[in-house]
C-alpha cells in the first residue's frame, strides 16, 4: 500500500518538512501493515509516541485497542502485575484477580515507552510474549496466549545498557527488528519556526488573543538554539511568551533572549573520569576510609596522652612506643624530659561513671571525662556522611532504589532500612 506522507502529517498533526522527519514517517508507514516489532529511538520530547500511533492507526489492528505504557513510571514490584495480570491472593493486596495489559489489548498494539527502564525479570517475560505470544499471570501456572503487536521507545542507548548488563541482548534484537529514529528538534532546521507559529496560533485561538510573531533577528536566534527539551520545550516557551507578552506581540531578539534559558554548552564542566564513572559512587569508600582513619588517630592520640600523663619516667620511651604518631618530625626537637607537673593528674578511664561529662576529683584538678562525647560526635559525623551519600545515590538514580543500592554497594533491604532510619521516604 502506498502511503502519502503529507496525508499522514495532516491526520496526526505532525508539523515539519525536514528530510529526517519525512524518512522516519515513511519507515513507520511501511512497517505499519506488518506485525513486526518496532523500536523507536530519539531524545525525550522529540515526539516518539506520535510514531507509535501512526503505526497502529494505519495497520490492520486499527480497530482494536491501543495502550501506551511508560515503563519508567511503574514501580518494579508491580510492573509484572500491570503488564501480565495477577491471580487473587498472589501477593499482599491482591484481593481479586486482574487482567494485565497484554490480555486486555489482545489483537491490538502496546506502546512501551522508556523500555530501557524495564526490570530484567520483566524483560524475560516480555521476550516470551514476543517469541511465542505466551504469558503467565503473577501467581498462576497457566500459560495464556495473546496476539499483541509491541512498539517500544527509548531515549537512552540500549546497546550500552546491553554491554553493562542492564538490558537483555536477545530482547534488544527482538525489539529492534525495524528501528525508527526520530530526529531532535535542533536537526530539523526551519521546522522550528513552523512549530513556533503553530503553537502560537493554537494558544491565540484557545484564549482569543492576538498571536505572537517573531522578527527576523529573533528567528535567527531561535534557529540557533539547541532545544535540549525538543518539541515539548518549544511549546512551553511559546506559551510562556504568549502569556507574558501582553503589549507587544512582535517578539524581537532582545525579548526572545530574555525567555530562552542560558546555553549550558558554553559553561565550564567538571571533568569526569570514565573509569571512575563505572564504579558509581567511588568517593564513598574514600570518605569512609578518611573518617575511620581519623577516628583511629584520635583514639591513638588519646591513648598516648594518657600514658604520658601516667608515666613516671621520661617521655622518650612513650614516644618510642608510639613512633608512628611522630612520623616526619625531628626527634631532636622534642624535649626528652617533660616538665614536671605540680600535682600528678590521673584519668580514671575505666570508671563506672555513666553520666557523660562527669568530673573526677584528683586533688585540685577538675578533669572532664570527654571520651564518650568524642566518640558520639564521631559517630554522628559518620551517620551524617552516610545520609548524604544515600541522598546523592537516590538523586543520581532518579529515586530508583534498586540502582541506588547497587551504587552504594549495599542490599535493597539495607537501603530501605536506612531510608526509614534517616526519614528519607519523601525525598
Amino acid at each position: 500500500m502506498d502511503f502519502d506522507i503529507l496525508s499522514i502529517k495532516q491526520r496526526f498533526g505532525i508539523i515539519g518538512n525536514s528530510a529526517l522527519l519525512n524518512h522516519a514517517i515513511q519507515v513507520a508507514a511501511q512497517v505499519a501493515p506488518t506485525d513486526m516489532s518496532v523500536l523507536i529511538t530519539g531524545e525525550s520530547g522529540s515526539g516518539k509516541e506520535s510514531f507509535s500511533k501512526i503505526i497502529h492507526h494505519i495497520s490492520p489492528r486499527k480497530h482494536n485497542q491501543f495502550i501506551a505504557i511508560n515503563c519508567g513510571s511503574i514501580p518494579e514490584g508491580t510492573i509484572d502485575s500491570e503488564l501480565f495480570g495477577h491471580e487473587k491472593g498472589s501477593f499482599t493486596g491482591a484481593h481479586e484477580a486482574r487482567k494485565g495489559y497484554f490480555e486486555v489489548s489482545n489483537g491490538g498494539t502496546i506502546f512501551l515507552d522508556e523500555i530501557g527502564e524495564m526490570p530484567l525479570g520483566t524483560q524475560a517475560r516480555l521476550l516470551r510474549v514476543l517469541e511465542n505470544g505466551e504469558f503467565i499471570k503473577v501467581g498462576s501456572s497457566k500459560v495464556q496466549k495473546t496476539d499483541v503487536r509491541v512498539v517500544a521507545a527509548t531515549n537512552v542507548n540500549l546497546m550500552k545498557n546491553v554491554e553493562e548488563g542492564k538490558f537483555r541482548e536477545d530482547l534488544y534484537y527482538r525489539l529492534s527488528t525495524v528501528p525508527i529514529y526520530v530526529p531532535p528538534l535542533r536537526d530539523r532546521g526551519e521546522d522550528i519556526l513552523l512549530l513556533f507559529r503553530k503553537f502560537a496560533t493554537d494558544f491565540a485561538e484557545k484564549y482569543r488573543v492576538k498571536p505572537i510573531s517573531l522578527t527576523e533577528d529573533a528567528k535567527e536566534i531561535l534557529l540557533k538554539y539547541r532545544f535540549p527539551g525538543n518539541i515539548r520545550q518549544l511549546k512551553n516557551l511559546t506559551e510562556q511568551i504568549s502569556v507574558l507578552s501582553t503589549e507587544n506581540k512582535s517578539i524581537d531578539s532582545e525579548t526572545l533572549l530574555h525567555y530562552l534559558p542560558k546555553d549550558q554548552s558554553q559553561l565550564p564542566a567538571l571533568y569526569r573520569d570514565p573509569d571512575k564513572e563505572k564504579q558509581g559512587l567511588s568517593e564513598r569508600d574514600l570518605l569512609y576510609k578518611v573518617l575511620f582513619d581519623m577516628k583511629k588517630d584520635m583514639n591513638d592520640l588519646k591513648k598516648f596522652v594518657l600514658e604520658a600523663l601516667q608515666s613516671e619516667g621520661s617521655a622518650s620511651q612513650v614516644i618510642e612506643d608510639h613512633s608512628e604518631l611522630f612520623e616526619g618530625l625531628d626527634n631532636n626537637n622534642i624535649e626528652q624530659t617533660p616538665p614536671p607537673l605540680e600535682k600528678p593528674v590521673l584519668l580514671n578511664i575505666n570508671s563506672g561513671a555513666s553520666d557523660r561529662g562527669q568530673s573526677y576529683d584528683n586533688g585540685d584538678a577538675d578533669i572532664q571525662d570527654i571520651s564518650h562525647e568524642t566518640e558520639e560526635d564521631e559517630s554522628l559525623s559518620i551517620e551524617k556522611k552516610e545520609k548524604e551519600l544515600i541522598i546523592r545515590a537516590l538523586r543520581k538514580n532518579n529515586n530508583k532504589r534498586k540502582y541506588a543500592a547497587k551504587d552504594l554497594g549495599i542490599s535493597e533491604r539495607t537501603l530501605y532500612r536506612k531510608i526509614k532510619q534517616y526519614e528519607l521516604e519523601d525525598l
